[in-house]
C-alpha cells in the first residue's frame, strides 16, 4: 500500500481538499475523493486493473505513477470546471 496524496485547491472563489489514495492488494483500488467543507462531493474509485492498464506489470512504482495520475487527473477536471 502506497502513501497517497492531498491538495488543497481554490477554484472560482471555492475552497475544496483532493485526497488520492491506495487501499492495497487486499481491496486493490485507487480512491480519489473531493471535499469541501468537510463534505464529500464526489468519489471516484478506479480498480488497480484499469488504473495499470497502460502497464504492462504491477509493480511499485507502477502504482506510485497511477496515484499520481489519477491525483493530478482529478485536479485538473476541478480546475477546468469538470467536476463539482
Amino acid at each position: 500500500m502506497l502513501k497517497g496524496y492531498n491538495s488543497d485547491l481554490t477554484v472560482r472563489g471555492r475552497s475544496y481538499h483532493i485526497q488520492t489514495e491506495d487501499w492495497g492488494d487486499a481491496n486493490p483500488f485507487l480512491v480519489s475523493r473531493i471535499f469541501q467543507n468537510g463534505a464529500v462531493l464526489k468519489t471516484l474509485k478506479v480498480p488497480y486493473s484499469e488504473a495499470l492498464k497502460e502497464s504492462s506489470v504491477r509493480t511499485h512504482e507502477a502504482l506510485k505513477l497511477a496515484l499520481q495520475k489519477q491525483h493530478g487527473e482529478i485536479m485538473d477536471a476541478l480546475l477546468e470546471g469538470r467536476l463539482p
